[in-house]
């Protein structure tokens, strides 16, 4: 089972991968793909808490909300991928 912070950490791992930065942006569907069926709520949840903390930016598109990495929290976005890489 993973804990929150690797949740987020896997989450912004994806979106690094990806290259998802500042006006790079993807559908938060596809941040959902890959966690077991029974983690999409938390996953979610994970997703709101990031856009909280300013990690995650939103913008609203015709398909629905995309979002991308706010290049300004860099460092916590290390923090959470170091945290789940080590897991």
């Amino acid at each position: 089972m993973l804990t929150d912070e690797e949740i987020k950490g896997k989450i912004l791992h994806k979106l690094t991968r990806r290259g998802k930065f500042e006006h790079s942006h993807t559908a938060i569907e596809f941040l959902q793909k890959g966690f077991p069926k029974d983690l999409i709520g938390k996953v979610k949840d994970m997703i709101k808490e990031l856009k909280k903390e300013g990690i995650l930016l939103s913008k609203p598109t015709v398909s629905g909300e995309h979002i991308s990495i706010n290049l300004d929290k860099i460092d916590e976005v290390m923090r959470y991928i170091d945290i789940f890489i080590k897991k």
